[in-house]
């Protein structure tokens, strides 16, 4: 069995952090819950473990659609909740997701205020809502919230997006 790099991100609703990873190439499992860091970041905030496979999609592909796919510009006042971070489990991926963040700037008006954290723990949310959008998509929160988060990536991303997405999502 091959081992992937793996990497989590928080920002929006784990629900749609989710659809936006399961919908890519190179992507081979995403963990929906919860996960803590250290310090004033050691609450539980809405996040996803990303498996990937390095050889099929870059981590700053990666964070390049993570920031694209939340507000990762606000400061809002739902930041407890939805903590804006990429968590790494490796030093080396805490320098390169550091360094990532700094070359994506160019890309937003305002500062990123995605905050590159050490990886503490893990909870899983309740498995009735694992692959929510897949299993829901006519939900109207899937429709409002997280279609056009993947219609986002099939316009900006599309090299990245698996074929099976556009069908799914136009339907």
């Amino acid at each position: 069995m091959k081992l992937f790099d793996k990497i989590a991100f928080g920002g929006g609703c784990h629900w749609c952090t989710e659809a936006v990873f399961q919908s890519l190439k190179g992507v081979h499992k995403v963990e929906q819950g919860f996960v803590a860091s250290d310090g004033e970041n050691d609450s539980f905030s809405e996040a996803v473990i990303v498996h990937f496979d390095q050889s099929e999609i870059a981590l700053k592909d990666l964070t390049a659609i993570h920031l694209h796919t939340h507000k990762s510009t606000s400061d809002h006042s739902m930041r407890s909740k939805y903590r804006s971070a990429i968590y790494y489990f490796t030093e080396e991926d805490n320098l390169a997701s550091t360094q990532i963040l700094i070359e994506l700037q160019v890309d937003f008006d305002k500062s990123i205020i995605t905050k590159v954290l050490p990886f503490k723990a893990f909870k899983a949310s309740d498995k009735l809502f694992h692959e929510y959008y897949y299993n829901n998509k006519e939900k109207p929160f899937c429709k409002t919230y997280i279609a056009p988060k993947l219609k986002l990536l099939l316009t900006k991303f599309s090299e990245n997006v698996k074929d099976t997405v556009s069908a799914t999502v136009n339907a």
